[in-house]
């Protein structure tokens, strides 16, 4: 039987591949490094790949656009999995090369961003070389390439080793409990069963020049006791001033106050994509407030049931 296919933002040594190394070990699957997000989600689409492992959101910048925009377009996938990667960085260079003489640092944006008060304090003025992925430019610096554009670059710690580099400065990262969220995402299918801890994501537009129309989806979950754990807002893309809603609502489909606030979100917005439930990272089960339980729901519907059916006051 073949190996299943992951593409990921490579090349290897990346907080991508450390998260897919949570989800399955190097020797059972087929890694596809590949040079973006959007291409790693669009190997799943056009079959080039089985599933994709993206990041999805950071403690720093919080979501990737990029996962969310291409989870929202195009042929339906769903999220399967999720995992939790601690985030620092070190800066490192060829050997030989003083930190002092650092003047061009090659960076992945996220990773530019969460360590740019430290760059600022000990390299002022420094430039950043973006690259388009926190281990491209290490492989370049390994590679011997004579012309880089960089004097070093931010990388993983262990890709300090993996590429032979020289560590210029460790544990640089402004937030040193920062952590991003990544996960699998794959064809849609049965929906995995419940965990007790999980999550889903949607993806919802509003209606259009309705005032209150965003209070009105909000209502959808707060009624029913569902929170909402990340909540953003992306254009639509087809004129200005069209947003549409990325969140995440702690439960699964499965859960009756969950599903009785997509039904509700069903008659009230025009669009609404479901994205996956899935199990959380951290195994926490949401809070399940009075009246909300599923036994709840049941025996509300119940006694409707028999009250329309004169069988009960």
């Amino acid at each position: 039987m073949a190996l299943p296919r992951y593409a990921y933002l490579g090349p290897a040594g990346t907080f991508t591949e450390a998260a897919l190394r949570q989800v399955v070990a190097a020797d059972q699957c087929v890694d596809v490094p590949v040079s973006d997000v959007a291409t790693a989600i669009e190997a799943v689409r056009t079959g080039q790949a089985d599933f994709a492992v993206v990041a999805i959101e950071s403690t720093v910048e919080g979501g990737v656009t990029a996962t969310l925009d291409s989870l929202a377009a195009g042929k339906p996938l769903v999220i399967l999995r999720e995992m939790l990667v601690p985030v620092q960085f070190t800066l490192a260079a060829a050997p030989g090369v003083a930190l002092e003489k650092v003047r061009r640092v090659a960076a992945h944006p996220h990773a530019w961003v969460q360590c740019r008060h430290w760059l600022a304090a000990h390299l002022p003025g420094v430039v950043q070389v973006p690259a388009t992925s926190n281990t491209a430019p290490a492989a370049l610096i390994a590679s011997g390439e004579q012309s880089l554009s960089f004097d070093a670059a931010l990388v993983p710690p262990a890709a300090v080793t993996s590429y032979g580099l020289a560590p210029l400065a460790e544990g640089i990262a402004d937030n040193p409990s920062a952590q991003t969220r990544f996960v699998v995402v794959g064809h849609p299918g049965a929906v995995p069963p419940p965990t007790g801890a999980d999550k889903t994501t949607l993806v919802v537009h509003l209606p259009d020049n309705e005032a209150g129309a965003l209070l009105a989806m909000l209502e959808q979950f707060a009624v029913r006791g569902v929170n909402l754990s990340r909540i953003e807002s992306r254009p639509i893309g087809d004129s200005l001033g069209r947003y549409s809603f990325s969140l995440d609502a702690e439960g699964h489909i499965t859960d009756e106050r969950v599903g009785e606030a997509v039904m509700g979100l069903r008659r009230r917005c025009p669009y609404v994509l479901f994205v996956g439930s899935y199990p959380r990272a951290d195994a926490v089960a949401p809070t399940v407030h009075l009246g909300t339980a599923d036994e709840d729901f049941v025996s509300a519907r119940t006694w409707l049931t028999a009250l329309r059916n004169g069988e009960a006051t």
